[in-house]
């Protein structure tokens, strides 16, 4: 199996993979915090590591993916509050939601979607283990992690504590301040502030898990100590992951993550302004695929490199448009000249090409998930499998190897052909093979005016009509 090589943010270089155990891969992606749909945004996070998935996967290895759901925090709490009901209904409401519009996208599932309310218990026995090692204090009710304390706090990010303790002193308010030993210590477990407000019983009192525990605690239960892949959305690396970091080393006494991969951003408009939900700019996805294909959607995410930045246009959707268009004519060009009768022969030229396509397909995915090099290395062969696909003797049987790499190589982008080649059938299915049939026979007597108003008449009821030298074929628009 050729070494894929993965660009790793911790150490800001390109490395070589290698898996803690041969053939197999663990792997953690950071899930939504479920008080709304998901925008594009977080689609382009669950697509860009589900293209990776896939990839791994198409390269033969077994991959266990653990992706959470943040089913309690402040956004939460609010969200409920506003909407008259209680966080564990807004939390089914959304997941539920959420696993409609991957399940649209052709995203596979997770193969554990843990969530925090879930894992309570093993939350507080973590916290209550970084107290007793001294990593963790109580105060108030709250608890916070002593970020100092751990010599590598700051790595992940390249920051150091000087300017993390800056930033942190503009973002508390004095009473936080109070009960915090130094600025940039941050919560494990926070008290309840309202009576009503959701709460678990702990040793430090009734309270709630912070943010950054639960990714900690449900990597390492479900994944172990160390494993092999984190990703998440580059925003997330500060204060998240590296909060990730320091808790779960501390803990375990082992390293956290070998490779940590973050996918770039999504931004809108001409300015190219980063869609987020804090800066109200964002589309969500339940929204756009009222009007959006799914698969082209898909495509588009999944068609750029995922440390790249998108920019979500309506131009660039229809540019994936175009590009699955091709993909899906040269299938249907593949797939006709299959079934007709005439004879077959064999192509070295195509069988190489083909070959030499593989090559660079595979090169382009090993290097960091290059999908735009991959894409265009299958661009740039589709005029040669449609010559010959048209040709007099087309070679079957290769024509027949490069469709079903074709399958195999947009299934890594999320992309079915079965769905993108589906010619619907209709009621006037007959009516429109007579009306075929009766061209093809003006035709044959040279009939051009007969021939040309049956065309116009097909393409009234949205038929499409492609001479071809292997006979007539049809498709509706």
């Amino acid at each position: 199996m050729l070494a894929v090589k993965v660009y790793n943010t911790l150490t800001r270089k390109k490395e070589e993979f290698k898996p803690l155990v041969p053939g197999q891969i663990s792997m953690y992606v950071c899930g939504p915090t479920v008080y709304n749909y998901i925008h594009i945004g977080n689609a382009r996070s669950a697509i860009a590591f589900d293209t990776i998935r896939r990839y791994f996967e198409y390269k033969g290895y077994k991959v266990k993916y653990v992706s959470n759901f943040t089913d309690v925090d402040d956004k939460m709490i609010n969200e409920a509050h506003a909407e008259g009901t209680t966080v564990p209904k807004l939390a089914e409401k959304f997941i539920d939601a959420f696993l409609a519009d991957t399940t649209a996208l052709n995203i596979e599932p997770a193969t554990l979607h843990p969530r925090a309310t879930h894992e309570i218990k093993v939350i507080i026995k973590f916290v209550q283990t970084l107290i007793d090692k001294g990593y963790a204090y109580e105060a108030d009710g709250d608890v916070y992690y002593r970020a100092r304390k751990f010599k590598h706090y700051g790595e992940l990010s390249d920051q150091n504590i000087e300017q993390l303790e800056e930033g942190a002193s503009e973002h508390i308010n004095d009473e936080e301040q109070n009960r915090k030993e130094d600025p940039i210590d941050f919560a494990l477990w926070k008290a309840q502030k309202e009576p009503d407000e959701i709460a678990w019983d702990s040793p430090w009192g009734k309270g709630r898990p912070g943010w950054h525990i639960e990714c900690s605690v449900m990597s390492t239960k479900y994944l172990g100590k160390t494993i092999d892949i984190h990703g998440g959305g580059q925003d997330l690396e500060f204060p998240h992951h590296e909060n990730e970091i320091a808790q779960s080393e501390a803990e375990t006494g082992q390293k956290f993550v070998n490779y940590w991969l973050h996918n770039g951003f999504v931004t809108v408009g001409k300015d190219q302004e980063k869609m987020s939900k804090s800066l109200h700019n964002f589309v969500t996805v339940h929204d756009i695929l009222k009007e959006v294909d799914p698969q082209v959607l898909r495509f588009f995410m999944a068609s750029v490199q995922y440390r790249r930045q998108i920019n979500y246009s309506e131009e660039n959707l229809k540019q994936a448009t175009t590009i699955l268009d091709r993909f899906k004519n040269t299938l249907t060009n593949i797939n006709y000249r299959l079934t007709d009768d005439t004879a077959s022969e064999e192509s070295a030229e195509l069988a190489q090409a083909i070959d030499k396509t593989e090559q660079k397909f595979v090169a382009a995915m090993d290097d960091d998930f290059n999908v735009q090099n991959a894409l265009t290395a299958i661009y740039d062969l589709l005029p040669i499998i449609n010559a010959n696909a048209n040709a007099e003797k087309a070679d079957k049987k290769n024509l027949q190897r490069f469709a079903d790499k074709l399958t195999a190589w947009l299934l890594v982008f999320g992309v079915d052909t079965n769905k993108l080649c589906l010619q619907s059938t209709g009621s006037n299915d007959d009516e429109i093979e007579k009306l075929v049939k009766q061209r093809d026979e003006a035709r044959a007597n040279k009939d051009w005016a007969t021939s040309d108003k049956l065309r116009d008449q097909l393409k009234e009821i949205g038929v499409t009509i492609q001479d071809t030298p292997q006979g007539t074929r049809w498709t509706r628009d």
